[in-house]
Formats: C-alpha cells, structure tokens, sequence
C-alpha cells in the first residue's frame, strides 16, 4: 500500500473510539460512522487462554494481511462478510456487528481438544464429513451468574428442551455429563436465536469448503478453522471478526505452519518465518475465470433442462448455436475463440438429431467435451455413434443433461473452490454418516 492511498483510507476512515480489546487486536469505531469499525492486529501471540505470551515483530501486519486475503477471496466466492477493505499494513475496516458469543469450529481431521474429547480417535484422522463443534464464548469462566469450571466450553443446544448444555472441552467425553444445563434464555438474545444454529453449522461448513480447496491448490492442507459470526442492522448472518493464521491448522508437507508450532514450543524465528509464509500463499488465494459452452445445432435445441440443473451457475454459461455438419468451418472459428478468451472451459455438447457435434468438437480442442446423445425413439441405437468414437476424438458421453452438467461442474471445482464447496457441501449432506456430539 502506497503512502498516498494509506493518507486516503485514514481520512476516509479516521480512528475513533476503542471500543473493545483482546489479546491479539484493538476494535475501534470509525469516528463519524457508527456502521463501520477498524480491527486492528498486535503483534501479540498466546496460548492456552493467555498462559503463554508473546511478542513476534511484524505478526501483526502478517495476521492481518491474511485475514484480508482470506476475506477477500470469501467475498469473490459469494460470501457474506463483515469485512470491507483493508485500511493500513495492520488494520481492515468492517461492518459493525452484534457479535454472537459462540465459537464455530470445523473439523476435517482429528486434532487438538477433539482428541481429548474422544481420545480413542487416532489424531489425524480423517472426516469423510466435516465435523462442527460449538464452543461458548466466556471470559474469566464466567457466564451471568454462573461460576465455570473451564472458558469456552462446548455447547450442545436441545431444542426439545429449550436447554443449552456444557462439556468442559479438555476432558473425555464419554467420562463426563454436562456440568452445567442453561436455559436458551440464559444464552440467547431472543427467542429466535436458536435458528441460528443450523444455520451457522450450514455457513461454516461452506467457508471451510471454499479455504479447504484454496489451500490445497496452493499445496497446503487446512484440517480445522475457527470462525465467529455477528449480525447486521439488518439481521443478517455475517462471518466476522478474523480469520487468520490463529485461527486454523494448516499442514504443509505434513509440518504444521499455523499457531500449533508456537503452542508446540518453537522458536518465535521459526513461528514469524510460517506466519510469513501464511500470508504469502493466501495472497494467492482466488476463484479462476471459467465458462461451460453449451452447443447446440439451432434454435429449436430446448437448453432449458441444462439451466434448470446450474442452478448458481449459469452465469458460467455461453452458448453457442451452430451446426456442426451444415457449418463446420464456423464452428471451428466460434470454439477457437471461446477457449482462447476463457481456456478454463468446458463444452457440453446436446443436438437435437445428430450427435456428431460432440465427437468433432472434442476433436477440435483441448478442453473437455460432454456430449448428450439425440436419442430419437425411431433410432435408440444412435448412442452408439458417440460411444464409438475414432481416435483423437476423447469425448465424454453422458445420457442425462442433469449428469452432464454434473460432470462439467465437477471438472471445473478442481481448481474453482467455490464451485468445489457447491459440490462437496451436497455430497456430505447426503451421502455420510455424521459424527455429531
């Protein structure tokens, strides 16, 4: 950030009021907006709920400029944040929320207090679906009246009973009962608020989608993040606060790179070097340019089931309307100049009575081509002319528009994270088991 564009955003959002401090950033309002606030990072690190202390030069600004990075890329996948731009080398301006007092963990290996938990699970084992736990926000183990054995403890919310029970986090669970049973009242700012737990469960389940894909195209492994969400004026759910390198664990050739090597005990050097690191690749983090291109062969292909089956993912969309057999040498013009604007594409291919179009588009380029056979009831046995396709010609077949769709999406999310949350997201829904408390 150049010294002119630092004078505009400080006269743009000039410090106000402190209004909160923690042990690893300052909130301030912004002095004549009562919407926004300022986060500004420390170069402060901890431990165990503050037993371990220390000061690493420059933490600060690394911290934030990965926050802003991740929040950045979150907006680019569609996500609703707090954050609003990036300030100065250690501070982001937000939406001033109502902060909710819970703690969203999700989980993709066994790691940390999990493992303390249920210590019969093997640390690093792997959730084939995404495992959410609720922790209670607390301060010097105190919630209202109550006196905790613990901070943070684990919540589990009965809505049968209107109850809100808590597990101290560090010890077994199958040895414990809850060691304390809230009334939702007790906890909740009105009696709505326990929709929000679903909802939160749903949301935090994506974000970590969304990063899980960011970070293994970048060669990383994210096995577990933290987030803390806040209402706006309007009610709704925003991902606010921070995400940064305290808030997760990421592996890197199997070596942690995350705040686990200072909670492990190495050298502040060797934490601040990861910490940069850290903000290195999520200045990388990014949803790619694609398209789907769909090809027909005249106006009387009905493309309708195929818009129907996007669903978000429309706007990915170009379609092409030329016959491959009556205009062979504008199809080759139209494909050629398609992939060269957008290479990251796919092609799915659907005439309404031939299907020569998918083998020779397919045979024409590089990128990947779907075709749905015209399977005509005078002629069923036409799905042969595109499963026996000549060499060099590595088409896809596909018999439902639905599928084919699918399957271009699911080309696409190797390297798109939004895309891939879309997916994974319903896969885990429907398909797994969960592991639930």
């Amino acid at each position: 950030m150049d010294t002119a564009e630092a004078d505009r955003l400080t006269a743009q959002y000039p410090l106000g009021e402190l209004l909160n401090e923690g042990k690893t950033k300052k909130i301030y309002q912004v002095k004549n907006n009562t919407g926004l606030v300022i986060l500004v990072s420390k170069d402060n690190i901890t431990a165990g709920d503050g037993a371990k202390h220390s000061v690493i030069p420059e933490k600060g600004a690394l911290s934030n400029e990965t926050a802003c990075s991740v929040f950045r890329f979150l907006k680019k996948c569609g996500v609703r944040v707090a954050f609003v731009e990036q300030d100065s080398a250690n501070s982001f301006v937000a939406h001033k929320c109502a902060m909710l007092p819970y703690e969203v963990v999700v989980r993709r290996e066994a790691h940390g207090s999990y493992c303390k938990r249920y210590p019969h699970v093997t640390k690093g084992e792997l959730f084939p679906q995404l495992l959410v736990e609720i922790f209670l926000k607390t301060k010097d183990r105190k919630w209202g009246v109550h006196t905790l054995p613990c901070d943070d403890p684990l919540l589990s919310h009965v809505r049968e009973t209107e109850s809100i029970r808590l597990y101290n986090p560090t010890q077994p669970m199958y040895a414990q009962k809850p060691f304390l049973s809230l009334h939702e009242m007790e906890v909740f700012r009105d009696e709505e608020e326990w929709k929000l737990f679903p909802h939160m469960r749903r949301v935090a389940q994506d974000f970590f989608l969304m990063l899980e894909k960011a970070w293994a195209l970048e060669g990383g492994r994210l096995v577990d993040f933290k987030v803390e969400f806040g209402l706006d004026d309007f009610g709704n759910l925003l991902l606010a606060d921070v995400i940064d390198n305290d808030s997760w664990r990421v592996l890197e050739n199997n070596s942690h790179i995350d705040k686990q090597l200072y909670r492990d005990g190495s050298t502040l050097k060797d934490v601040g070097a990861a910490y940069r690191r850290v903000a290195e690749i999520t200045r990388h983090f990014h949803v790619p340019q694609q398209q789907i291109i769909l090809w027909r062969g005249s106006e009387k292909d009905d493309n309708a089931a195929y818009f129907s089956a996007l669903g978000p993912w429309s706007s990915l969309v170009s379609v092409v309307t030329c016959s491959t057999h009556k205009e062979p040498e504008r199809s080759v013009v139209a494909l050629n100049s398609l992939v060269h604007k957008v290479p990251d594409s796919v092609v799915i291919a659907h005439i309404g009575k031939s299907n020569g179009a998918g083998p020779t588009l397919s045979a024409l380029s590089t990128v990947p081509v779907i075709t749905v056979p015209a399977l005509i009831n005078d002629f069923p046995l036409d799905l042969w002319s595109s499963v026996r396709t000549p060499h060099d010609a590595p088409v896809m077949t596909v018999l439902s528009p639905g599928n084919a769709v699918l399957a271009a999406l699911q080309i696409l999310s190797a390297r798109n994270p939004a895309i891939y949350a879309y997916l994974r997201a319903d896969i885990e829904r429907r398909r797994v088991a969960p592991y639930q408390l």
